[in-house]
């Protein structure tokens, strides 16, 4: 559903904002350092997880503000709020309609996908930055993901602080979490590999395009016995320190349809496509599979793209649910039509 209202109280830079958009295209122009890709951020966290700069909470309150922050949003008839308190400024806190609510709900409520600058060294950077991505993917299609991952590495902790503790680990209890890790851990599993599946049969009969066709795949850990793996494998993982075995262990591996080498050896501007190109392709299974598409934040990316390659960007999200962009200038946003227009500079926004 699209954000109709969006207010901000002690959120980074901003002392208080307000914004009412439309359901399209959301078009924020300012200046570097204005406070564009904090809004993005303050919708991101209308999600579970950590938003799209994967920051501690404590950093996001606004510096000389009262202590904690909030965010709040209307989609149609429902209100949601998340923030944190001056007294627990690292524990998130979250409003469904004025009831408390658990961060993984939210997830029941809408679907958020983003892309940042941050992110044109996804296939050059660590295995967890990919997997992070990919469980974005999954929970755009499955909310209960978050619900299996957020079990999954409760219990993977548990375990490791028993093993490594200097007292002998009660062998029960060892148990229990390797089952726990084991009944969460497939899920988790099962649920990337539906949605790496669903998405690869898109990509591989989508039409070419200004946007480069990737295929992808999961490399590492394969479902089987969790469980007994864990079993056989303590001795090991109390000698690394962690699990050696798991979900937490597998890779989304990318490549370049047309040319079959990885997205890691193409050119930076293939990267870039590519990338943009998986997003927007799994944007349109969303829209399929859950009635509805999800809230795209692109920040920055229209500025990296020549003109040919930024109108087809605008062609393939008309019509596709809220979108909100940044950019610098607002003549990077020629060719759009219909739109909400607001300029943003120095921790305020005004509408255009």
């Amino acid at each position: 559903m699209p954000v109709s209202r969006l207010a901000l109280t002690d959120f980074r830079s901003y002392p208080s904002a307000l914004i009412e958009p439309g359901p399209g295209f959301v078009l924020l122009s300012g200046e570097n350092g204005a406070g564009k890709t904090n809004l993005l951020e303050a919708v991101s966290l209308l999600s579970p997880g950590r938003g799209l700069r994967g920051a501690p909470l404590s950093e996001m309150t606004r510096v000389g503000g009262e202590g904690g922050f909030a965010v709040a949003a209307r989609l149609r008839e429902s209100e949601i709020g998340t923030g944190t308190l001056a007294a627990a400024p690292e524990r998130r806190q979250v409003r469904v309609n004025g009831a408390p609510a658990s961060v993984n709900s939210l997830s029941e409520w809408l679907s958020v996908l983003w892309l940042t600058p941050a992110m044109d060294r996804l296939f050059l950077g660590s295995a967890g930055d990919r997997r992070r991505f990919l469980d974005r993917l999954v929970l755009a299609l499955e909310p209960s993901h978050a619900h299996h991952a957020s079990r999954y590495e409760a219990a993977m902790r548990a375990r490791t602080k028993l093993l490594t503790d200097e007292a002998p680990a009660d062998p029960s209890w060892l148990a229990a979490l390797e089952q726990q890790m084991a009944e969460h851990g497939t899920a988790i599993a099962a649920a990337r590999q539906r949605t790496v599946s669903a998405l690869e049969e898109r990509l591989e009969s989508a039409p070419e395009d200004e946007f480069a066709r990737a295929a992808i795949a999961i490399h590492g850990w394969q479902q089987g016995d969790l469980s007994a793996e864990l079993s056989a494998n303590r001795s090991r993982d109390t000698t690394a320190g962690r699990a050696t075995s798991g979900p937490h262990r597998q890779d989304l591996i990318v490549r370049h349809r047309a040319k079959q080498i990885e997205a890691a050896r193409s050119s930076t501007g293939e990267q870039k496509a590519l990338l943009l190109g998986l997003v927007l392709a799994h944007a349109e299974l969303v829209a399929e599979r859950r009635g509805e598409p999800p809230i795209l934040l692109l920040d920055e990316v229209a500025a990296h793209l020549d003109p040919k390659r930024r109108a087809a960007l605008f062609g393939r999200l008309e019509k596709r649910g809220q979108v909100w962009m940044t950019a610098t200038e607002a003549e990077l946003f020629d060719g759009i039509g219909g739109a909400s227009r607001f300029h943003v500079e120095g921790g305020s926004v005004q509408q255009t």
